[in-house]
């Protein structure tokens, strides 16, 4: 039987950081992500864990990074201009394949922007906020109980591929009440890193396995090794050796690109028998889904297509969805980021059309449906943005 529990998204993540396994927790507050980090100061000692609260974001992210290396299942939660800072620190955790677990509960922005409403603007940056070339996984809830199951697997991934993994939550969804089954939770399956399984002397922290990850040895358990955010050889040392640099690159992004289809997650509604597909993620999503569910008492055969795995992308699956249907509508809040990876995706299979909003409100139902109505009419025949 079904144990329903009302809880905030932002206190769920907490929740289900704790029985993923989470021990660690470093961050700063920052509206509105705050709630996470008070609740996981409430529980954290309750489980033997330690909470720090840093003297900003980007000691928090370094934290957590080092929390990691020291055996401990990190987290740390921001939201817009905290994500900005813990950019620099994120390629660290990628280069030094650090497992930790960065939750942004996105605002509006850019710069302060709207602290205390919602937004869905940071989609890009958390794939290329960072300089250089590489491949994060990102997770993006739609209720506060895939708000749990989103979390505990970003800490499963986070620790079977050794990088960091971010939990893309908005505002609306952090700050939303909602019934949670507790019995999804009681046992669930829990993935941990590789430890070595050779000697310290023989210890190699950067040496990859078959499936392109390396071992990782915790801080203190007498293996030594190196960590830095330079090009490294298998050691951890410093090299600028060509050939050994550009293995390092391919295989950091390839260790998640080979696992791009178990990483894959998607929530597909009325697309069967659809002409037209709306693609929506996180808060917007819901709001797609009642314009779906009003199209089609209007005679419309329309469905949604809502990406819950952001990154990797889900590139055959949108291209497959693009050359079934006429048209494809991606109302997001951000004047136009995710619609990107849906043109790139679809390759000219059919038109794409932008709903965007940077205003803190939300996109409603009857918007999308008003949207969906037109394109459905024809008379909108050129794909353009919508403020």
């Amino acid at each position: 039987m079904a144990k329903l529990e009302l809880k905030y998204g932002n206190h769920a993540c907490a929740e289900a950081a704790i029985i993923a396994g989470c021990r660690f927790y470093a961050g700063y507050p920052i509206t509105p992500s705050s709630e996470v980090a008070e609740k996981m100061a409430e529980l954290l000692p309750k489980v033997g864990g330690v909470f720090i609260q840093m003297e900003d974001e980007i000691a928090s992210m370094g934290c957590a990074i080092g929390g990691a290396f020291a055996g401990r299942k990190s987290m740390t939660a921001t939201s817009g201009p905290g994500f900005s800072l813990k950019q620099e620190n994120i390629g660290y955790a990628v280069m030094s394949e650090a497992p930790v677990v960065i939750v942004n509960v996105q605002r509006g922005g850019p710069s302060t922007g709207l602290p205390t409403q919602v937004g869905q603007q940071d989609v890009m940056q958390t794939q290329w906020g960072t300089h250089g070339d590489k491949l994060i996984p990102a997770f993006c809830p739609a209720s506060v109980e895939e708000v749990m199951e989103e979390t505990i697997r970003a800490f499963n991934w986070a620790e079977v591929l050794r990088t960091p993994v971010v939990l893309l939550m908005d505002e609306v969804i952090g700050h939303m009440k909602e019934s949670v089954d507790m019995t999804k939770f009681k046992d669930p399956e829990i993935w941990n890193r590789k430890k070595p399984k050779v000697p310290p002397e023989e210890y190699l922290a950067y040496k990859p396995e078959e499936d392109d990850v390396p071992a990782l040895a915790d801080f203190g358990d007498g293996y030594r090794y190196h960590v830095t955010g330079l090009m490294h050889d298998y050691t951890g040392f410093p090299t600028t050796n060509p050939a050994m640099c550009q293995e390092l690159v391919e295989r950091l992004i390839r260790k998640v690109k080979r696992r791009a289809k178990e990483l894959e997650k998607n929530e597909e509604f009325m697309l069967e028998d659809a002409e037209f597909a709306i693609v929506a993620f996180g808060s917007t999503a819901r709001s797609a889904k009642l314009a779906v569910k009003l199209a089609r008492e209007k005679g419309i055969k329309v469905g949604l297509f809502r990406p819950i795995t952001l990154w990797p992308s889900p590139e055959e699956t949108l291209y497959r969805l693009a050359g079934k249907v006429k048209a494809i509508l991606v109302p997001e809040l951000n004047m136009g980021q995710y619609v990107l990876e849906v043109e790139r995706c679809a390759r000219g299979q059919c038109p794409i059309f932008r709903m965007n909003r940077a205003n803190g409100q939300m996109i409603y139902p009857f918007e999308i449906l008003e949207k969906i109505e037109e394109i459905a009419s024809g008379k909108i025949v050129i794909p353009v943005s919508k403020a």
